[in-house]
């Protein structure tokens, strides 16, 4: 058997999230569902975070077993020629240790929430951003995620359904960028909630729009409380971007 390492981009419109679900579509199932195409193994995929429905990736990492002799060039191709029609492509493949593993070895991950702020409707970008028609002051909005940046207690922005053993987690970043009317705001950790960045944007959107302060996201943060939380943004905006291995 041979580890395969594998960068996955993908629009996640069509499915209910990356991992396999009884109910829908997947990334994970149309990436397995390939793989057994081109190998007839039935491999398992493992990937270093989960998203939700909606969700997109621009570089996700997984793995998989594989005992089927081939290089790791001609693997990428034959599962990208079966991955289609699905918005799922492989940017690159690798061999890995057997030790190595997407999950448990990813020492950091990181996010990017894409806002639009107008009022005329999104075409082309509908589903892959989130369009707030109110004026958002960015500098209120970077000021106030500073208040998240650290180790927190992070229960106001975790999702009642987080299966996660602590709501305990370091936040290595929280910057939000303009560029014209766009907004960007940037998320690393080790590790996420679940739903932990879609909850802290829409606070901050609630900063940018003059409803809420630094002073409410402290409040908010030190409450511990899922009742506390302001807005949940939708997953059109968020993107998988990076995981980190030493």
């Amino acid at each position: 058997m041979t580890r395969f390492a594998f960068t996955v981009e993908f629009d996640g419109r069509p499915f209910m999230g990356w991992q396999r679900q009884a109910h829908g579509p997947s990334v994970q199932q149309a990436m397995e569902d390939a793989i057994f195409v081109v190998t007839g193994e039935r491999a398992v995929i493992h990937a270093a975070g989960r998203t939700d429905a909606g969700v997109h990736g621009l570089a996700m990492r997984c793995h998989a077993d594989v005992g089927k002799a081939l290089t790791p060039f001609r693997l990428m191709e034959a599962v990208n020629a079966r991955l289609r029609p699905h918005p799922v492509a492989v940017l690159a493949c690798e061999a890995v240790p057997d030790d190595w593993h997407a999950r448990f070895s990813c020492v950091g991950r990181s996010y990017v929430y894409r806002i639009v702020n107008r009022r005329a409707p999104l075409t082309w970008e509908s589903g892959l951003a989130w369009r707030v028609i109110q004026p958002l002051d960015e500098k209120a909005m970077q000021e106030a995620a500073q208040v998240l940046v650290g180790l927190h207690d992070f229960t106001t922005f975790r999702s009642a359904h987080c299966q996660s053993a602590s709501p305990v987690k370091t936040l290595d970043r929280l910057d939000v960028e303009r560029a014209g009317d766009r907004i960007a705001i940037h998320a690393a950790a080790r590790s996420f909630l679940h739903h932990q960045v879609r909850s802290m944007v829409g606070c901050l959107a609630m900063v940018g729009m003059g409803r809420w302060s630094a002073a409410d996201m402290q409040r908010a943060l030190e409450a511990r409380d899922r009742a506390a939380l302001a807005l949940n943004a939708p997953p059109d905006g968020l993107y998988f971007v990076r995981a980190d291995y030493p």
